[in-house]
């Protein structure tokens, strides 16, 4: 008598794997969808008015949420390039590694400059207006910017030259920057970049809230000004760290890929991704709007289309460096 009972609990087995991942995809991404969609109209709301545009700190917000909502979008491409066993010529993939990993570095970078921008605010007020203007503010992002490109312009030439697979040949592998910078030498400069990095804007972010600490000591000090001053700083530590976090990713993989089947590691790799890199990323538009007494109205009225709190909306009330 033949034994159907296995086949069909295998058969059973197939389809239950099948529907989860098939469901794991939409599933993971609809969230990160959503958080581009609000990160767009935090976007927006930052160039609709000209008191965001001509603002030090929304300047300085816009560019941090801007990095932020690109290198989700990419980052999101380059997952469902991956979901879908898409694979790519080597130099496509290098460009958007290399756009992903632009917009990666210049978060924490930015989060220095806010952090000083606040520290300027509270320890020096009558001299705040004459040191952070939207000339000096304009150019701080444009060195934050040139320090991330010099180091992708570093990573490119490294691969070119020390990597032996052509460019214009396709990959056998997704496109991530785990698969294409293979060498010891890639990991090395990456770990000795990050660190430097997130050491010095870890210590700009200290400097800026002990600052702001010893002058909300101070009984001449304007107590609501500090307190929120001083929360802003531990909010900006918070994102560091959290944006630090997406550094772990590599070494994670390295030390399970000997111990799991191809599958698994992808999946891994997928999960890790979404919570290490874009999960962090996408809080910045959400908490800054809704934190901000002067976005605020203005975001939930893009966001609800003009249903609500309409004449919020439309109206224009000048920031204080107080917040």
């Amino acid at each position: 008598m033949l034994n159907l009972t296995q086949p069909k609990d295998n058969i059973t087995i197939v389809l239950s794997r099948n529907i989860l991942e098939i469901s794991f995809g939409p599933v993971s991404v609809a969230p990160l969808l959503i958080f581009i969609y609000i990160n767009g109209f935090v976007l927006f709301t930052l160039r609709c008015k000209p008191v965001f545009r001509e603002t030090p700190r929304y300047v300085l917000l816009y560019n941090l949420i801007f990095s932020d909502t690109f290198q989700l979008a990419v980052g999101q491409l380059l997952y469902i390039l991956a979901y879908v066993h898409v694979y790519m010529i080597r130099y496509l993939c290098v460009i958007i590694v290399m756009l992903a990993m632009l917009t990666t570095n210049i978060s924490p970078f930015n989060l220095a400059v806010m952090s000083l921008e606040r520290y300027v605010a509270v320890c020096f007020p009558l001299r705040h207006s004459a040191f952070v203007t939207a000339k000096n503010t304009g150019v701080s992002i444009a060195v934050v910017w040139a320090i991330c490109g010099i180091n992708t312009i570093i990573r490119i030439f490294m691969l070119i030259l020390l990597e032996s697979m052509p460019l214009d040949q396709y990959m056998l592998d997704f496109c991530a920057k785990e698969t294409l910078f293979k060498q010891k030498l890639f990991y090395d400069f990456d770990k000795a970049f990050t660190g430097v990095t997130f050491t010095s804007v870890g210590i700009v972010i200290l400097c800026s809230y002990f600052g702001v600490m010893i002058v909300a000591k101070s009984a001449s000090s304007d107590k609501a000004s500090t307190t929120k001053a001083k929360k802003t700083v531990v909010l900006h530590m918070i994102q560091l760290l959290l944006i630090l976090s997406s550094t772990l990713i590599s070494p994670i993989l390295k030390a399970i890929s000997d111990k799991v089947d191809r599958p698994t590691l992808e999946r891994i790799y997928y999960i890790l991704f979404l919570c290490l890199v874009n999960l962090p990323r996408c809080l910045s538009g959400l908490i800054y709007g809704l934190r901000d007494h002067t976005i605020r109205p203005c975001l939930l009225y893009h966001l609800s289309f003009g249903l609500r709190h309409p004449k919020l909306g439309q109206t224009s009330t000048v920031p204080s460096n107080k917040h």
